[in-house]
């Protein structure tokens, strides 16, 4: 497959599908992902969500029926989704859109296996203790 320019891929089309929980991202190289909001929530950018580094992440679980209540501009390069649980710190690039894309499945295989490694399930409760709370700002 060859791409024409090392331009970023730019999405032509975003629409949010409220009943079966996915966002359908066009972009300009032809692609088009159905990416489902569990997916985006669980890899949420945040902080709140990846820590301070890596091994720091959070494990997000029971966002099986997390929604996205909406999505707004940031500028001309990323989108940032408001979540039906309150979450809303994630910044997510086309870059990073694309990204969750094209690699859902594996991201998916290595979700399930943190969620096993972790001991817990996929749809356990977040403890709550852990809400907001980000203990070590320098």
């Amino acid at each position: 497959m060859v791409r024409a320019s090392p331009s970023k891929p730019q999405p032509t089309a975003l629409t949010l599908h409220q009943s079966s929980r996915v966002l359908e991202v066009g972009f300009d190289d032809g692609t088009v992902f159905r990416i489902p909001f569990e997916l985006m929530r669980v890899y949420s950018p945040s902080a709140e969500v990846q820590g301070h580094g890596p091994g720091q992440e959070v494990l997000q679980t029971g966002k099986r029926d997390v929604q996205i209540v909406a999505l707004e501009p940031v500028g001309h390069y990323a989108v940032k989704p408001t979540f039906s649980d309150g979450h809303d710190s994630g910044l997510f690039t086309w870059e990073y859109l694309h990204q969750l894309g094209s690699q859902q499945d594996s991201l998916w295989q290595r979700y399930l296996q943190r969620v096993a490694d972790a001991g817990t399930e996929r749809d356990a409760p977040m403890p709550q203790a852990a809400a907001g709370s980000c203990g070590h700002h320098h």
